[in-house]
């Protein structure tokens, strides 16, 4: 430990104030859910209300949920320890994803409004037809049972055992269940409304640990010592404030320089933030167009000051606990700087990222299963019986997650990287499909299919070339004929190269395999993109914010 580093507090033991501020946390949320979840005596349960909240959610409802189901565990942890090892322009990944929101809520919303669709399937349905929806549904189910939610609820026990000491599979089962009964009743509005008081902890635990390991930096613990110790921490690692890397930058193969700001980032972002069906649902419930687009606008904001709960505090821990053997370890350790009750605080914006994003997946899963597969075989189905399918479905795929997460992720170092590789292999021909069918009436059933398979087939060769740069002589090949002609690219670059080319193949396939019945068409005019003069200013605003940050972090 650094000489700067006071003597932390045990983690696997919490004070009875930090088990009281936990149970009073989860108490309250639990309460929250069921009061909103209460159905007025006018107003039956549907499928729009418990998917969709009714489509009555508000702006601050809509913003804070997308960030709820965006933030989870596995990303503080995994943020805090890419600041820990890279430093400040890991923050890319949050202030671009800022921008890519204001793109999503400008053009992209407008077309899902325009077009009454409610889920990313249902949209594909619309757009290529029930072959290219029904594969996309099953693959977005598989990613979201077996990445996403075993991945936060895995990560999540991890992080709760560290601090706790409980088991880990004990740890991810009791998360996994709470967020399961809380929403299962109300559905999108009860995790919705929740999210508000959940993302407003996470903000407060992610300012007290920020303020708490600044003024331990700088031994003055006042607003004007957290500002010393941030200064203080500026000049000791001047590197650790660099927003672009350069080449000869250690991790430069994980944040490619100037590639961050016009390679594959964007790729990923669109994908995640535009085509995403546990992010695009909350955005689809809200009241109208104009009032989704003010949340997308107030969820930028939100993104913006991530990095400084998130990523600067695994930065402090460089300086404060220098030589952690995983930079994974950096936010747990500066949690133990904590004393009782804000460790308690901090405990519980933890909890309450993992219960929130689960709780997100899990009402997507079932949404996906009960509008695009069940209801469309079995249209008879009242909304009672879909109801049932739904929330069957939800109970079965936290079983899923809860008895794979172990033999699947228990052997892995890096599951939020194994997470992001993942994700990266499918995302360039989403996004494909996507633009290409929101906006090029052309594109066809057969492009479509082919960008899919393409995009796949692509990543898995430039990966495997990678693999083969770094070690040449696998399976026991001499492989240096690949080698030569396929140059080692950083994850984001082949992220970007496989895009552009699975776009060509996509257009290429279109015009060869046109549809017999050409599509005819959104009938869109230029009112449709038109954005309020409130949405514009904001939007303003966001990007300036962007222009200052990369100018003085450059």
């Amino acid at each position: 430990m650094n000489a700067l580093m006071p003597q932390a507090h045990t983690l696997e033991t919490l004070s009875s104030l930090d088990i009281g501020i936990v149970a009073v946390y989860m108490a309250a949320i639990f309460i929250l859910a069921q009061s909103v979840s209460r159905a007025k005596p006018a107003e039956a349960m549907t499928t729009g209300r418990y998917f969709f909240a009714s489509h009555q959610l508000p702006f601050w409802a809509v913003g804070t949920s997308i960030i709820a189901a965006n933030i989870s565990a596995e990303q503080i942890i995994g943020m805090s320890g890419s600041g820990y090892r890279i430093g400040l322009a890991v923050a890319s990944y949050e202030w671009m994803a800022a921008l890519t929101l204001i793109l999503v809520g400008k053009y992209i919303l407008p077309v899902f409004f325009h077009t009454g669709v409610m889920t990313m399937p249902g949209f594909l349905q619309l757009r290529f037809g029930s072959g290219v929806k029904n594969l996309m549904a099953v693959f977005w189910l598989c990613q979201y049972v077996l990445v996403n939610l075993t991945g936060i609820l895995w990560l999540g026990g991890t992080a709760v055992s560290t601090i706790t000491g409980i088991d880990t599979v004990t740890a991810l089962a009791g998360l996994g269940v709470f967020a399961l009964l809380y929403q299962i009743r109300g559905g999108l509005r009860a995790s919705a409304q929740t999210d508000v008081a959940q993302v407003a902890i996470l903000i407060a635990g992610g300012l007290v640990i920020l303020a708490m390991t600044l003024c331990t930096i700088s031994g003055d613990w006042s607003l004007g010592g957290a500002l010393q110790g941030f200064g203080h921490l500026m000049n000791r690692h001047p590197d650790h404030f660099k927003m672009i890397l350069p080449k000869e930058s250690p991790y430069y193969h994980d944040l490619p320089g100037i590639a961050v700001l016009i390679g594959g980032m964007w790729i990923l972002n669109l994908s995640y933030f535009g085509f995403n069906q546990y992010i695009v649902q909350r955005a689809l419930a809200a009241k109208s167009l104009p009032e989704a687009q003010k949340g997308i606008v107030f969820s930028a904001y939100l993104k913006l000051l991530m990095p400084l709960i998130v990523v600067v505090p695994g930065m402090t821990a460089f300086l404060l606990a220098p030589g952690l053997p995983r930079g994974d370890m950096a936010y747990p350790t500066m949690m133990g700087l904590l004393p009782p009750g804000l460790l308690g605080l901090v405990f519980a914006a933890l909890i309450a990222t993992i219960v929130a994003s689960s709780a997100s997946k899990i009402n997507s899963i079932a949404t996906i299963v009960t509008l695009d597969l069940v209801q469309p075989a079995f249209p008879a189905l009242t909304d009672r019986h879909l109801m049932i399918v739904g929330r069957a479905t939800a109970v079965g795929a936290l079983l899923i997650a809860l008895i794979v997460a172990k033999p699947l992720l228990g052997d892995f170092d890096q599951v939020f990287q194994f997470g992001q590789n993942l994700t990266g292999f499918f995302a360039p021909g989403i996004v494909v499909i996507f633009l290409l069918g929101l906006f090029w009436r052309g594109c066809s059933h057969a492009g479509a299919l082919a960008g899919i398979i393409s995009g796949i087939t692509l990543s898995a060769f430039f990966f495997t070339a990678n693999h083969l740069h770094q070690h040449p002589q696998s399976w026991g090949m001499d492989w240096q004929f690949l080698i030569r002609h396929v140059p080692f690219m950083p994850f984001l670059n082949r992220v970007g190269w496989v895009f552009w080319i699975t776009l060509a193949v996509c257009v290429g396939v279109s015009k060869l395999l046109p549809d017999k019945q050409p599509f005819p068409g959104w009938q869109l005019t230029a009112g449709t993109f038109k954005t309020s003069r409130l949405f514009n200013l904001m939007a303003l605003g966001v990007i300036l914010i962007l222009i200052a940050l990369y100018a003085v972090f450059w």
